[in-house]
């Protein structure tokens, strides 16, 4: 039965072709939904491991979040140097690497920080940023670049980049007057990290100070203060050259029970208004923003893999009344009617399978092609392995439906006798 429900799926290949495809698409479109979700809550979570706590001006936690973290959106209001120095000392904190943000690169975030950044910030469950070539910037003329940023715009050590004002891609003004020099290139760890272009406070303060001086609303960090008279040249990590204002801390605590101890001297911090965010819980409550356009999309596919199936029911239940006489010669050659039932079901798993390969297939190839451009683009690195349990359980639950579905019009030729089938119709 199984030889001759082939041969009669290729015998009417043209509706066959169409029902495989229509099968493969709608499989395609479910288990893509799932695969971007996956990848991108696992690509979120191991962006920042070992930060206890992150501070910034009164905000959203998302929008602190997003800004600090992933680069989405534009940072946060600034707060002054002498709050990020109060929190710094107390008896819990046991590091606290400040951020300054609001300019970018050809569109790639440019992030002022301190040596600390790359002795500190962890990944993916405790793995510390590393160089793939050059040295972390010792001087304030001197930058560091994400694995990204550089492949993207073909940089390599040794050459001048100058940034510019503005977030994201938009940008105000050049600070032609103060050039970087980049001395390091970050090893890819497949995270926002490789999307930014660092610089040291000192460096990132320099080239706003004339703008502060002229005007302060221009200045991304919002301060009112004097310019400051910078040696762009000079070493890092002098106490007597700090920005006046940042933009976010990353936190370490000696004991992460301290955590929530310490979110509260931040939040209640009478210098000025400040709010400290719990990554992990922060993760917690954007997973709850975005679960309901994440549900939407995945009923979405879910209903058009529904469409694919009840479009290969029609296309059986069509072919019924021209299959009547052939059934009946089946039966008049010693075809039992289970038989005939299941050359019905048979020819519709074999559809749904074949569908349903067929649409892996079509993941994988459109992963493969889109994959570089998702990383370079958003920053979504999306793993292309093996199936996963869930995708094969997936795969198992849609051939079992395609059996299911070709019970209908089975069960409906398991019913036409022999005479029905020769009785000619007029």
């Amino acid at each position: 039965m199984w030889g001759l429900a082939f041969k009669s799926l290729r015998n009417r290949r043209f509706t066959a072709l169409l029902t495989i495809l229509s099968i493969a698409l709608s499989v395609a479109l479910l288990l893509g939904v799932q695969r971007l979700r996956d990848e991108s809550q696992r690509s979120f979570a191991s962006t920042i491991s070992g930060t206890d706590l992150i501070v910034g001006a009164r905000s959203s936690p998302v929008h602190l979040l997003l800004a600090s973290v992933f680069r989405i959106g534009s940072p946060t209001n600034a707060f002054g140097w002498e709050s990020y120095e109060a929190i710094a000392d107390q008896p819990a904190v046991d590091w606290a690497v400040p951020l300054a943000m609001g300019d970018n690169h050809a569109g790639f975030a440019v992030v002022g920080t301190t040596t600390g950044f790359f002795e500190h910030f962890r990944y993916a469950a405790d793995r510390r940023l590393e160089l793939a070539r050059g040295t972390f910037f010792d001087h304030a003329d001197e930058t560091v670049l994400g694995a990204d940023v550089a492949r993207a715009l073909g940089y390599d050590i040794g050459q001048q980049i100058v940034n510019a004002h503005g977030a994201g891609e938009i940008s105000f003004q050049e600070h032609a007057a103060h050039p970087f020099r980049i001395t390091g290139i970050l090893a890819r760890t497949g995270t926002p990290v490789d999307r930014a272009v660092y610089v040291s406070l000192e460096g990132f303060d320099a080239i706003h100070a004339e703008l502060r001086e002229g005007s302060a609303a221009h200045d991304p960090l919002g301060g009112h203060a004097e310019a400051l008279d910078y040696d762009h040249g000079a070493e890092v990590g002098n106490d007597e050259e700090r920005p006046e204002q940042i933009s976010a801390i990353l936190i370490g605590l000696k004991s992460r029970g301290a955590a929530l101890q310490m979110q509260r001297f931040v939040n209640e911090y009478k210098g000025e208004p400040l709010t400290a965010i719990l990554p992990g819980a922060t993760l917690l409550e954007l997973w709850s923003i975005t679960g309901v356009a994440e549900r939407a999309l995945m009923a979405v596919a879910v209903f058009v893999v529904a469409v694919g199936l009840i479009g290969m029911l029609t296309a059986l239940l069509t072919n019924l009344e021209e299959r009547r006489r052939e059934m009946a010669i089946l039966r008049s050659v010693g075809a039992r009617p289970l038989h005939v039932l299941g050359l019905i079901t048979g020819e519709a798993l074999v559809l749904t399978a074949t569908g349903a390969v067929a649409g892996l297939a079509v993941l994988y190839g459109l992963l493969l092609g889109f994959a570089p451009l998702l990383e370079s683009r958003f920053g979504l690195f999306v793993a292309i392995g093996w199936p996963t349990a869930g995708e094969f359980a997936f795969l198992g639950a849609l051939a079992l439906l395609g059996l299911i579905v070709g019970l209908i019009p089975g069960y409906r030729i398991y019913r036409f006798t022999l005479v029905d089938g020769m009785t000619v119709r007029l």
